[in-house]
């Protein structure tokens, strides 16, 4: 930690809960403080105290394109000069739209929000209001922001009423929600079949990103996709992380199993906080004012964000980056598993295109008991001898 970041850390301390604005800035799962940025550009960026790191964290995924790209700046420019907020609709929220629906399979319709917690929280209302019914399946170690009803936890690993993953959460929001463990295609059936006239939606990480990446294994999206429907309940992707990441057309495109509601978030804000969520046409015009799910907001549809968004889904359009992605991906998942082999240390690395975890331990991981059962400690000296080798 340089001289800058800790003197900026011990004021935000005195200042912002925890001295962060998000948990997850503050390193308290690997230890130390926090490194306070200055710039970015491609895929560099300089601390406070001008001292500069290769980034692999890309601001959390929006940063597909590097950090400062031309184009999005001179969209952000152009836009900023014309207003940075009406609280009126405006062309570039039809523009991304009109981007959204062409390019993810399952989407007709789509709204714009301010978060991917916006965007499952009003994906799991809607689902709610059109099926009736008040129960909500989620996987363990998926994480879907911090939605009272989906900040749950499954505790014994088997299928559960999930209770409170925080203070603050009431019981009886919490037990609204079912919890089952990922890629445990018996589990799902096992709840549906306990309470499945109850269930309105299963939502879902199609590749799972907080538990670290675990791909979904064979056939295991297909059936969520028939028990769904099966039982009359609806199938949410949360395609926050990968939605534009692993695929154009997100995790749906790539594994050609399509959801009723879909989220998004990250990429198609271009790095400007933005989330949505769409589906079917009959599902999303129950949205108001079309119809009678409400939902609302004030900077949604920011033409700050959309500019931004429609800049950089517009380039990934133009210059299809997933192959290269795929190559370099498959590089630094070689070179790592390379290097630990060498130096005697077990490690697993699993990845999707351009997501990536190296989790110590042997062994797949396939579920959140199984990435709770890696060497924490040892990833938090490898996240340290990593950055002060400027990484």
């Amino acid at each position: 930690m340089t001289d800058s970041s800790r003197s900026l850390f011990e004021k935000a301390r005195r200042l912002i809960p925890g001295g962060v604005n998000s948990p997850v800035r503050a390193f308290r799962a690997v230890g130390g403080d926090p490194v306070f940025l200055a710039r970015g550009k491609g895929s560099r960026v300089w601390d406070v105290d001008e001292k500069e790191y290769l980034d692999y964290l890309g601001s959390w995924g929006p940063l597909i394109l590097g950090h400062a790209p031309d184009e999005v700046l001179a969209a952000l420019a152009a836009t900023m000069r014309l207003g940075t907020s009406f609280g009126a609709p405006t062309a570039l929220e039809v523009e991304l739209a009109d981007r959204v629906v062409e390019a993810v399979p399952s989407i007709e319709k789509v709204r714009m929000v301010n978060s991917g917690t916006e965007a499952t929280l009003s994906a799991v209302r809607l689902a709610r209001a059109v099926t009736g019914r008040d129960l909500i399946v989620k996987a363990d170690g998926c994480y879907h922001g911090h939605v009272d009803a989906l900040l749950v936890s499954a505790g014994s690993g088997l299928a559960t009423f999930g209770i409170p993953g925080t203070p603050g959460v009431p019981q009886e929001v919490a037990a609204q929600t079912l919890v089952v463990p990922y890629n445990d295609e018996a589990a799902l059936e096992r709840i549906y079949r306990q309470h499945g006239p109850g269930i309105a939606a299963f939502i879902v990480e199609p590749v799972a990103g907080n538990m670290g990446v675990v791909p979904p294994g064979p056939g295991y999206l297909e059936a969520a996709r028939r028990i769904t429907r099966e039982h009359g309940s609806l199938l949410i992707f949360d395609e926050v992380i990968t939605g534009f990441r692993v695929a154009y057309g997100g995790a749906q495109s790539r594994y050609r199993v399509l959801p009723d509601l879909t989220t998004l978030g990250k990429i198609i804000g271009g790095g400007l906080p933005v989330g949505a969520y769409g589906g079917r046409a009959d599902l999303m015009d129950r949205v108001a004012p079309a119809g009678d799910v409400y939902q609302a907001g004030t900077l949604s549809g920011n033409p700050l964000a959309m500019a931004a968004g429609l800049a950089t889904l517009e380039a990934l359009h133009r210059l299809d980056p997933y192959p290269r992605l795929e190559a370099l991906g498959h590089k630094l998942e070689s070179g790592i598993i390379a290097a630990a082999q060498k130096e005697g240390v077990p490690v697993r690395v699993q990845r999707v295109g351009s997501m990536l975890t190296v989790f110590f331990r042997e062994g797949e991981v396939t579920d959140f008991a199984s990435a709770g059962r890696s060497d924490t400690r040892a990833y938090g000296r490898f996240f340290h001898g990593m950055l002060s080798r400027t990484v």
